[in-house]
């Protein structure tokens, strides 16, 4: 019996992106898509690249509606919304995997601080799990609430989870420097994503204060076990998908560039989705576009004694609806690459 899904969001970029992986996945029928801009036009109409996969019509949200029809539900909304969802998907038994920030935190006066929305729904923190796979995968297994991770905090994470977990660098030390396409600012209109700003350019922004730095901390806090404090710098791309971070920190021993590659491959050698790229390639975006993979490259300064990692994902799909899919396989006990395995465009 097919999975019923449903997506509260669909109309924007990561909602639209949902609709184009499910599409492929042969146990899923999706059931619902909600909009608050588009009520009662064809998915078809919102995005033209789906005429022909998608005939459903964009709907209020009707949370009763929803939940009485569907077996998981995404959240594909802004931070604050995805609360009062989840607390009704509790008290129908259902399963939610919420792409915002609301759920990623343990301790909701730090969401509280950095996102500047007082949490409706603390009760359930204990229950939402931060499934990021290749990390957590056994505590997203049976869970009903997952807080699907951030596109940065993805990158910056895989880069560190080896050299962390080995406690092969100064924790103290840790920097990463981090560029981002424009569609991680969401379809809605602002002037910073306007193309005469964006093209033939390249910024910064929000530096030391991302509402990104909080979550990367508090997890490579949990896989330290101990208080990490790191520098994070976002930067943004004239490019339309991809993340790439380059992330630097001091080694605390002398661990050579081979040595660390034989750690990375050993711990990610499991993992589908994360390619860890021979010696003498660096990973690239245009070469993880349209895909769920993450790549990994690295070497080592001798002459400052860093570690230098660098990661790309694409930040829709990996960094987004790619690894909520991922997640939602995990949970519904299906092979984990189900409708996201294969090779990305190129060029």
């Amino acid at each position: 019996m097919a999975i019923k899904v449903s997506i509260i969001g669909a109309t924007g970029y990561t909602g639209s992106e949902l609709v184009r992986i499910l599409y492929r996945h042969p146990e899923v029928e999706l059931v619902s898509l909600t909009t608050r801009s588009y009520i009662g036009m064809q998915m078809r109409e919102v995005y033209p690249h789906l005429f022909k996969y998608n005939y459903l019509t964009c709907e209020e949200a009707d949370l009763a509606k929803i939940f009485d029809i569907s077996d998981v539900v995404f959240i594909a909304l802004p931070h604050g919304h995805a609360m009062p969802v989840a607390l009704e998907a509790a008290r129908y038994g259902k399963k939610v995997i919420d792409l915002g920030a609301d759920f990623r935190f343990s301790d909701y006066q730090v969401y509280e601080k950095w996102y500047k929305v007082n949490h409706q729904a603390k009760e359930l923190l204990p229950e939402a799990v931060y499934a990021l796979p290749e990390i957590n995968r056994e505590e997203i297994k049976g869970a009903w609430l997952i807080a699907n991770p951030g596109c940065y905090p993805t990158s910056a994470i895989l880069a560190l989870a080896p050299l962390l977990g080995e406690g092969l660098i100064d924790t103290g030390s840790i920097v990463v420097d981090s560029k981002s396409g424009v569609s991680g600012a969401g379809r809605g209109l602002s002037l910073g994503s306007h193309f005469s700003e964006v093209n033939e350019n390249f910024r910064a922004y929000n530096v030391a204060a991302h509402r990104h730095t909080p979550e990367i901390e508090q997890e490579l806090s949990r896989i330290a076990g101990e208080q990490i404090t790191i520098t994070f710098t976002p930067h943004l791309l004239p490019i339309t998908r991809g993340i790439l971070s380059t992330v630097y920190a001091k080694l605390s021993s002398d661990a050579g560039v081979e040595q660390l590659r034989e750690l990375y491959r050993e711990y990610y050698k499991n993992e589908f989705f994360v390619r860890v790229l021979p010696d003498g390639t660096l990973p690239q975006t245009k070469w993880v576009a349209g895909t769920n993979h993450c790549d990994i490259g690295l070497t080592v300064d001798k002459r400052t004694g860093r570690a230098i990692v660098i990661t790309a994902i694409d930040n829709v799909v990996k960094g987004a609806s790619g690894q909520a899919v991922q997640n939602m396989n995990i949970i519904c006990e299906l092979p984990e690459d189900t409708a996201l395995a294969g090779p990305g465009l190129y060029p």
